[in-house]
């Protein structure tokens, strides 16, 4: 269960290949690695079933997405990258840890108390705004979900709360923005969310500033090897950076 993020860019895989046939070498390729790769969380019978049965599949995706090693949209496999064979596509697995979310919490914080306002990430004055369009209900809501295989969203079943200026907030909101607009093509990318061209520079900012800004190599890499979440949210930060290069969105569901 994840959530799953793409690069909109027009390339050879694309043109005979349907987004959701692209989506699904996706899940496969992640699915087949992390079987093959002995995870700590082994993978289900069902998983396991499934990878077996896709044996011509996988080839045939190995085969096929060998173009991607040349294409301008390619993300770097350092950044999250293991078993994404469709190199403009990644994911962030769920739930989202319990101890990242506290990393996020105190970022987002030790931002607003130690920089100007001048020069915060505009996103981050969009988020104290009183009027912010990010009211963390979305996030709420998928709190109190358990699937029918006790898979949850979220590890913390309460947002954590923010301080002094950011009284009002939680992580809630600060995960709301970061699940970015509605997608009016739904139907035609199979993505319901995405994070526009324009809006491209400003989750940059967010993102750069909350998951690198003034951390030590020492610090990043801990976050590294204790965070899965901490590397996938660095490939979404790749995506952004690629995605204005390309002046194209990035779609997520």
């Amino acid at each position: 269960m994840s959530l799953e993020f793409a690069i909109e860019y027009s390339c050879p895989l694309r043109a005979r290949y349907a987004e959701e046939h692209l989506r699904a070498w996706g899940r496969l390729s992640n699915i087949h690695t992390r079987v093959t790769t002995g995870e700590t969380l082994s993978p289900s019978e069902e998983k396991l079933r499934f990878v077996e049965r896709a044996g011509v599949e996988l080839e045939r995706m190995r085969r096929e997405t060998g173009v991607c090693e040349t294409c301008p949209a390619h993300l770097p496999r350092e950044a999250a990258g293991e078993g994404e064979s469709v190199g403009c596509l990644g994911r962030i697995n769920y739930p989202i840890e319990a101890q990242f979310e506290k990393f996020m919490a105190d970022r987002v914080q030790l931002a607003l108390d130690t920089i100007s306002a001048e020069d915060q990430p505009r996103l981050l004055r969009i988020l104290v705004e009183a009027d912010s369009p990010f009211d963390g209900e979305g996030t709420k809501s998928l709190r109190q979900v358990t699937t029918p295989d006790n898979l949850r969203f979220f590890e913390l079943r309460l947002p954590i709360r923010l301080a002094r200026e950011a009284a009002r907030l939680t992580t809630d909101h600060v995960f709301d923005a970061l699940a970015g607009f509605t997608a009016a093509d739904a139907k035609a990318t199979t993505y319901a969310r995405e994070l526009p061209y324009p809006a491209a520079p400003d989750y940059q900012d967010f993102l750069a500033l909350v998951l690198l800004n003034e951390l030590s190599a020492s610090e990043r890499q801990r976050l590294h090897t204790r965070s899965q979440n901490y590397k996938q949210f660095l490939r979404l930060l790749a995506a952004l950076e690629r995605a204005e290069v390309l002046r194209s969105r990035v779609l997520l569901d």
